[in-house]
């Protein structure tokens, strides 16, 4: 096997249809974005080590791709824009700024994943994010532009499940569980193992209405009406009962933009990235087996990059969108904008003189040269979705 012909494990060449479809998504999801009068910022693909560091919150050093400069600079590819975008917003936004930054972005972040897990390790990101409102008409706006976007490419069988950091938080510390306890209960609740996480609840001492206000971490619901009992249970725990206030009054504001449909409750959703503070949310659809958007509320980010200012943002995994278009045969419109210009030796001055005047109108001409006639017949079959002009003498 030539391996020169082999790309590493995950990753994987994009290209022909798949390439034209991908540039579609990107395009309309872009337009969505900019509708709400945000604007595109493009960060480097490679940043400082601390960038991406332990403290940030982001994901663990070891699924970093890790390198070094001619200084001695330890330097990452980016696994995640949030915290660049966090970096130029503290750099190029300073002092005293009351109106909200709105950015938007797309391209690739990598992952060091296992390759056991059978994951790309490089994949495309599109989102956004929104800069110093720490509000409900915010957090509603993202949420809202998330929807938007799916929409927009034609999916329409989708949802987008909110949660809130408070809810855990607000859990474990009454509960008072160590640093070892709460990763370990982290763990099983993002594997979904909730008969592991009844388990590990039954196993600790504490009272019994915190103990089954925990149970509330496997619950769904459509809207605020369903967790009535829970909600009434919550008020003695302040910062789980302050976020199912926050929650049926979200659900108003997505109502009034016309999303609530796609909208469900998770009360149990946590994120690996732990510089999330408030509003958390994942989207999904059938089709794919991880979720097709991430985001959520981060207040304290921006604090390390020396900017003190709330925020919210979202991303697109676009791989696992587009993945799941194709499993749910999602037409995707691919233009047949190409025509074919075929001609011979003889007459490729009349053919470039041609191909130069469709060009100076706007239109995409493909030259070929062909030897004789018996070529023209070969390219018709080959190019037969497009429009093919044979070059006389």
């Amino acid at each position: 096997m030539n391996k020169l012909l082999h790309t590493p494990e995950g990753v994987r060449d994009i290209y022909s249809e798949e390439f034209k479809k991908r540039r579609y998504l990107e395009k309309k999801m872009l337009d969505i974005i900019k509708s709400f009068g945000y604007e595109n910022i493009q960060t480097p693909t490679f940043e400082f080590f601390d960038i991406f560091g332990k403290e940030i919150g982001t994901i663990s050093a070891k699924d970093l791709y890790k390198f070094f400069d001619r200084e001695g600079n330890t330097l990452v590819l980016r696994p995640d824009f949030t915290p660049s975008v966090a970096r130029a917003a503290a750099k190029y936004f300073t002092g005293k700024n009351y109106a909200p930054i709105r950015l938007s972005y797309s391209g690739n972040v990598f992952l060091n994943n296992s390759n056991y897990q059978g994951r790309l390790k490089e994949t495309t990101q599109l989102g956004a994010e929104l800069i110093g409102p720490d509000n409900l008409d915010a957090d509603a706006e993202i949420i809202t532009m998330a929807c938007n976007c799916l929409s927009a490419v034609g999916l329409n069988d989708f949802k987008i499940s909110i949660g809130h950091a408070s809810i855990f938080k607000g859990l474990v510390e009454e509960a008072g569980f160590s640093d070892d306890e709460v990763e370990e209960l982290i763990e099983l609740i993002l594997n979904k193992n909730f008969f592991g996480v009844d388990e590990f609840i039954e196993a600790r001492e504490m009272d019994d209405k915190l103990r089954s206000l925990f149970s509330i971490l496997k619950q769904f619901y459509s809207s605020p009406k369903e967790w009535k009992d829970f909600s009434e249970n919550a008020k003695s725990y302040p910062k789980v009962y302050d976020v199912f206030v926050y929650f049926e009054k979200l659900y108003d504001l997505l109502e009034a933009y016309g999303v609530s449909d796609y909208i469900s409750f998770e009360m149990g959703l946590v994120s690996q990235y732990q510089y999330y503070t408030g509003a958390i949310f994942s989207g999904y659809t059938y089709g794919s087996g991880e979720p097709i958007v991430k985001g959520g509320r981060y207040n304290n980010l921006l604090s390390n990059f020396g900017k003190d200012a709330p925020a919210i943002g979202f991303a697109v995994l676009v791989d696992q969108l587009q993945l799941a278009i194709d499993r749910q045969k999602i037409k995707i419109p691919i233009e047949k904008n190409k025509d074919i210009l075929l001609y011979t030796k003889e007459n490729r001055l009349k053919a470039i003189a041609k191909a130069k005047t469709y060009r100076d109108y706007g239109k995409v001409v493909q030259m070929i040269r062909i030897i004789d006639e018996s070529d023209v017949e070969k390219y018709k079959d080959l190019y037969q979705d497009y429009y093919i002009e044979v070059v006389e003498d």
